[in-house]
């Protein structure tokens, strides 16, 4: 069986693939080094044994990735690489809507959020990010603030699930920029601003999602006054250190994890 992840990368001169094996058993841990080292893309295929990763990096990434990892192989990317991707961004359904890209098409009628993730982080297809929509769809509406934005589609997802305002926000510009893109293609009404959620004084909201690395989504919950979150961007082993908030819901898919907290009477 062949599972992948892919994210657009961001080109630049002297890209790379690098290629590692890993056993089934560190299939998790290989997954989030994977997020972590190559944030420009990376490609997983399984059989009964390993994990094969390919990730997707400058060449002055291969001596980390060879740390973590051990032996791999590298080759340089073949011209073209940039569309070849498209094929591994395929349409889920999740929380009743369909989420796919736009050179995909829903049924007729079935309400549908359509994400071209350009250079941002986010095609819908991610386990993380069907987690999120579905606690989100389990959630009472309101105003929503998303933190690490991304592609924008957490964010429009909770618009089209009824949430209103929803304000997204992240600390890089192609994030912003390629957010506020997917909603004018979407028809959908977001406030996107260009904000470090782990810095920067955050809008008030009655839910706040957070669809980061573990890390950052314990800072982000360290800042955050009350209200709901929805977290995720962590495996299953993880539970992030919250210890003003409970946790009242997890759901899981493939190793990954989401979890909503509220505050801690």
């Amino acid at each position: 069986m062949a599972d992948v992840v892919a994210v657009p990368a961001r080109m630049t001169l002297g890209l790379v693939c690098v290629s590692a094996h890993v056993p089934l058993g560190r299939a998790e841990e290989a997954r989030a080094l994977a997020l972590d080292l190559a944030p420009g893309g990376f490609e997983e295929s399984e059989d009964d044994e390993a994990l094969t990763l390919v990730l997707y990096v400058d060449e002055s990434a291969v001596e980390p990735i060879r740390a973590a990892f051990g032996d791999v192989a590298v080759a340089h990317v073949e011209p073209g690489w940039e569309d070849n991707w498209r094929a591994f961004h395929r349409p889920v359904r999740v929380g009743g809507l369909w989420v796919g890209p736009p050179w995909e098409q829903p049924n007729p009628g079935e309400p549908s959020v359509v994400i071209d993730p350009g250079l941002a982080f986010g095609t819908g297809a991610h386990p993380t990010t069907q987690l999120c929509v579905e606690l989100l769809a389990r959630s009472e509406q309101g105003s929503l603030l998303d933190v690490g934005c991304g592609s924008g589609v957490l964010s429009i997802a909770a618009f089209r699930l009824g949430f209103t305002p929803v304000c997204a926000v992240d600390n890089d510009p192609v994030a912003v920029a390629t957010t506020i893109a997917n909603a004018a293609v979407n028809s959908v009404t977001i406030e996107v601003a260009l904000l470090d959620g782990e810095v920067d004084a955050l809008p008030a909201a009655a839910i706040t999602v957070a669809n980061v690395l573990l890390a950052p989504v314990e800072r982000i919950l360290a800042r955050l006054d009350g209200g709901v979150v929805i977290t995720s961007g962590y495996l299953t082993t993880d539970h992030p250190a919250a210890p003003d908030w409970y946790s009242t819901d997890r759901v899981t898919l493939d190793g990954w994890a989401a979890d909503r907290f509220e505050r801690a009477s």
